[in-house]
């Protein structure tokens, strides 16, 4: 039986435990209005920042502290969401990228689905492509600065997460058709300490995801408030 890609919400990158505060009352009533056939997670679902290769905040959780937040946090996501493609990140793969750096086998770590906790429908793949309404489009986490530029090199639609600030959809053509790249944001918690790194940045992150409805990529922007809170309307 084939994939019903009629309507694929793309969840960008959550960060878990970082994810934005709103993020599943703004799921829910995602689901509840476009009623997604399929549900691609672009990666990064969770963070890792007190085990990554950069120098952690003194201020967050311990290692063991922050999986169990991440997992617990996560967990309302896969009763959204029983089902879903997850495509492999660099944060997603930190864990398994900390056993290769300190020499062991990859065969010493169990699986990130399995601690994860997630459930038997939710399944990992470097990348993926769709057949949505009738366009191949192509997913991955982050191959080029340039959502476009990736589109134009496969030669199909493209979508990716990655990078925080771009929201976008951009249209280009060639003699075969019309075709598109789909920037899809993120859905962390801009002020956590996690993401301190990007405090002196001009561009700061944009927070939504996006759907593909019958081959046409709709972005999902959550309007917030002055206080940083969803303010309930999806624009």
């Amino acid at each position: 039986m084939g994939v019903d890609a009629s309507r694929v919400l793309v969840l960008s990158d959550m960060h878990h435990p970082f994810a934005h505060p709103d993020l599943i009352p703004y799921l829910k009533k995602i689901k509840e209005e476009f009623k997604p056939t399929y549900v691609v997670c672009i990666g990064d679902e969770i963070d890792g920042h007190s085990y990554s290769f950069h120098i952690p905040s003194a201020e967050l959780f311990a290692p063991a502290q922050e999986l169990e937040l991440a997992i617990e946090r996560l967990k309302p996501v896969y009763d959204l969401f029983p089902h879903c493609s997850v495509v492999d990140s660099n944060h997603g793969s930190l864990l398994a990228r900390k056993i290769k750096i300190n020499g062991l086998p990859i065969s010493v770590l169990r699986s990130h689905k399995e601690i994860i906790e997630a459930p038997a429908g939710w399944s990992w793949t470097h990348d993926l492509v769709l057949n949505c309404g009738g366009k191949d489009v192509y997913f991955h986490h982050g191959m080029k600065s340039n959502v476009t530029m990736l589109s134009k090199n496969m030669s199909m639609c493209a979508v990716q997460g990655h990078y925080h600030s771009r929201f976008k959809i951009e249209y280009w053509s060639n003699p075969n058709g019309l075709f598109w790249g789909f920037q899809v944001g993120c859905l962390i918690s801009p002020d956590s300490l996690a993401f301190e790194y990007g405090r002196n940045n001009m561009d700061k992150p944009i927070i939504g995801c996006g759907i593909i409805i019958e081959g046409h990529p709709v972005l999902l922007p959550m309007e917030l408030d002055e206080k940083g809170r969803w303010t309930g309307r999806i624009i």
